[in-house]
């Protein structure tokens, strides 16, 4: 597919598709599981080789322990700041890792949606933009790659460094609408758990089983109870899925102590309060603990995005649809602070967490144009 050419940057999307490429393999046969340290190093020394212009800057990781993240900043002569924004941490244990392999339009391996395949794009687009022949094109390009946005519970403490940028955009996974229009993630929901500690009395599971009060069947209840507040066409969007339970000491032996854990989603992270009201304190005289776990906001840039969209449809000469994802991205925490932040500009795949985790090569092209010709419509907005 030859290079759109309605903005020079978008010239430049062959170049990045092709960095982006090469630079796949190195990231994703890296194993680098949430809160390995090693592996982390080994990916943020990756991208810091991919980028050799840009100013280095270690920041520490928002979870205690964890590998420092990644700030890749190049400076110009022009006036937005725009931040650029993707992790290296995976979710697949090192025993279960795939390193890439390549048959056909097919890129196997664990991590490539998600997603180093978008931070290879974004690393590709940094690579390019640090010639001099860019220096007046922006004020500020910072890439912020973080190691611990897969089971980070709480904040991604960075974002408020980039408040007054002019634009965030994140490249988790990128996708296509239901006819086949380029899309990007404008709308995210908040994303959280409610964790539950269950209390009641072991027994002998044959001498005395009636004097035991089972902490797995009240689990099991509660669990009943919430997944009936599961919604997700109602009006706040909630979607409640109890997905751990643990509980058991013995195989002759009532269970005493257990947890339970259920995923749960909604426009408004206020949504949670209410399935945390909804667990009853005690229950067959088992005891129950209720409170919030992970706790991430909601994304809605709609507003602010569809003018930016539009600008670089005419650029792009097709239309760049606005999409809403339901899965968690630390977009949502950067929003917060830049208010026109646009998730999604990864490469196309299927299989984020699981076995089958691929991306479609020839995705790297019109994904690396999408992302190009954003920049630009941010960079230059109608008017100026």
């Amino acid at each position: 597919m030859a290079a759109i050419t309605g903005h020079p940057l978008i010239d430049l999307a062959p170049a990045v598709a092709e960095r982006a490429l090469r630079l796949l393999p190195v990231l994703v046969d890296i194993s680098s599981p949430f809160g390995d340290v090693p592996g982390a190093q080994r990916c943020v020394d990756a991208s810091i080789a991919a980028v050799p212009a840009a100013t280095v800057t270690r920041l520490r990781s928002s979870s205690p322990g964890n590998e420092d993240d990644l700030l890749l900043t190049i400076h110009g002569t022009g006036r937005r700041r725009v931040l650029l924004l993707g992790h290296l941490d995976t979710v697949i244990p090192h025993p279960e890792h795939r390193p890439t392999s390549h048959a056909g339009d097919r890129i196997d391996g664990s991590g490539t949606i998600d997603m180093k395949g978008g931070d290879a794009i974004a690393l590709g687009m940094m690579a390019e933009l640090s010639g001099a022949a860019w220096q007046d094109a922006f004020a500020q390009l910072d890439l912020l790659l973080v190691c611990d946005e897969e089971w980070r519970r709480g904040p991604m403490q960075h974002a408020a460094r980039f408040a007054g940028f002019d634009a965030c955009l994140c490249f988790e996974a990128g996708e296509r609408d239901g006819q086949d229009r380029e899309a990007v993630v404008v709308q995210r929901k908040a994303a959280g758990t409610v964790e539950i500690v269950a209390r009641g009395r072991a027994a002998h599971a044959g001498a005395a089983p009636d004097e035991g009060r089972s902490a797995l069947l009240a689990l099991a209840k509660v669990s009943l109870l919430l997944a009936e507040m599961h919604d997700p066409s109602g009006p706040q969007r909630r979607s409640v899925v109890p997905s751990i339970m643990q509980s058991g000491e013995g195989v002759n032996i009532v269970p005493g102590t257990g947890s339970l854990t259920c995923d749960v989603r909604a426009d408004d992270a206020q949504a949670f309060e209410d399935v945390l009201a909804a667990v009853p304190t005690e229950l067959d005289e088992v005891v129950l603990e209720a409170r919030i776990g992970r706790s991430w906001p909601g994304m809605d840039a709609t507003g602010r995005a569809l003018p930016v969209l539009a600008a670089a449809s005419d650029l792009l000469g097709r239309e760049l649809r606005p999409a809403t994802r339901g899965g968690a991205s630390d977009a949502s925490h950067v929003a917060a602070v830049v208010p026109l932040t646009i998730d999604g500009l990864g490469p196309l795949g299927e299989g984020s967490h699981a076995a089958h985790e691929h991306l479609l090569a020839s995705s790297l092209l019109p994904r690396s144009e999408v992302a190009l010709a954003l920049l630009a419509a941010v960079l230059v907005p109608s008017g100026d």
